[in-house]
């Protein structure tokens, strides 16, 4: 590529999306990630979650507000609502875009053709949409998702302003051709599970990272809509396939990476500095709501995945002060809250994370399920039928589109 500003062409960014492993168009460190752990997966999707139901009953709120109601440290447990810890559209949406990437692979895998996976992710979205607007079950002559079998993602969370109208008019933006100019975090806090999915695919690591940019600006068409997504695509990458590569480490080879994707962006050298100031607040120990207030609310996309950097580099071995810190705050929280749980969930695992998130924890046998589809990946092929359980259960989500039969 032609290193000026000039915004890039779709044949230009084609040359990073069919790149693979050998190509120059990957870091250092994507050769060191290629073991995938399932305990991760486990831990990124679960960790996700329950930063998002630990932060969602406070979204919108003052930092009067929490510590009048919860105290001087805020909230530290569920607030449960008829019993369990609600989930908000942040989970909702990455699990629609897992089941996106897995239908699309399926799909490949039995028919020997796969479009662009961005295409089929957005027809995730448009399913999701129909759980907002639409009464259980959605009527609808042919569908991708199995999750739209699922009763309880029939429930509106806060969806975003930006995610809601661009699904309206179809949800087809793109880097080239932005669908509007929102820079919202609606984009980042959903694609965690491209991370995960591509880490040990033939798929170069930033064709990879420009994916996950890709499928966020599907509604955000801001670049601080859609590199947010790409950097936490990379580093939860790295870090959900590999035990050797530090947090800290992800997230510097994650700017070189972006640095070279998206060379032509004006507002590219001022989040790198964003980023780099979570990471030297981080190092330098500082008081966590000082952090947030310096880093910025978390309503931007680049706000938010900084806020997340910080609180899990501030709290790298303790999952909970981490979570604390996210959410308590009068920003985004249950957003910041579930990109800190994706952050150190990849990195620490399922294992290192306290009982009492996974307790009450809204659909965590659906979370659990697309991690493990995620780990596992589709083992089906135009010439094999499926006949062992697994495969049999791969079969009627990702091709039938119906719930498995338990």
């Amino acid at each position: 590529m032609k290193q000026d500003m000039q915004h890039p062409s779709w044949r230009e960014l084609d040359e990073i999306r069919r790149a693979g492993r050998e190509s120059k168009w990957n870091t250092a460190l994507d050769h060191q990630a290629q073991q995938k752990k399932l305990d991760k997966f486990l831990g990124c999707l679960i960790g996700g979650a329950a930063g998002d139901a630990l932060g969602y009953p406070v979204e919108f709120w003052t930092e009067d507000m929490l510590h009048h109601t919860y105290g001087a440290k805020g909230i530290s447990e569920y607030a449960l609502r008829n019993g369990v810890a609600q989930i908000s559209d942040d989970t909702q949406m990455t699990l629609f875009t897992a089941n996106g990437l897995l239908f699309a692979t399926t799909r490949g895998c039995l028919r020997g053709i796969l479009g662009p996976y961005p295409s089929y992710v957005a027809e995730a979205y448009r399913e999701w949409y129909k759980t907002q607007t639409a009464n259980y079950p959605a009527a609808k002559r042919f569908i991708s998702c199995w999750l739209l079998n699922v009763p309880e993602l029939y429930a509106r969370r806060a969806p975003g302003n930006t995610c809601l109208p661009a699904l309206e008019e179809g949800g087809d933006g793109g880097i080239i051709s932005p669908i509007n100019h929102s820079k919202g975090c609606g984009g980042v806090m959903r694609v965690a599970p491209v991370g995960l999915y591509f880490g040990s695919s033939r798929m170069a690591g930033m064709a990879a990272d420009l994916m996950a940019a890709e499928i966020a600006a599907l509604t955000h068409g801001h670049p601080m809509g859609y590199i947010p997504a790409a950097l936490l695509a990379h580093m939860v990458r790295l870090l959900a396939h590999s035990d050797a590569i530090a947090l800290r480490e992800a997230v510097l080879d994650g700017l070189e990476a972006m640095r070279q994707i998206f060379f032509w962006v004006e507002e590219l050298p001022a989040f790198c500095r964003l980023i780099e100031k979570a990471v030297a607040l981080a190092d330098a120990g500082s008081d966590d709501l000082q952090a947030i207030h310096t880093l910025g609310a978390g309503w931007c996309g680049d706000e938010a995945l900084a806020v997340a950097i910080y609180c899990a580099l501030r709290h790298i071995d303790n999952f909970d002060a981490a979570l604390r810190a996210a959410v308590n705050h009068s920003g985004d929280s249950d957003s910041t809250g579930a990109i800190t749980g994706n952050l150190l969930g990849a990195h620490l695992g399922l294992s290192a994370i306290p009982e009492k998130y996974t307790q009450k924890l809204e659909l965590l046998e659906v979370i659990t399920e697309l991690a493990e589809d995620l780990y596992y990946d589709c083992q089906l092929n135009e010439y094999k039928a499926a006949t062992e359980p697994r495969d049999l259960a791969w079969e009627q989500k990702y091709v039938y589109a119906k719930p498995p039969r338990r």
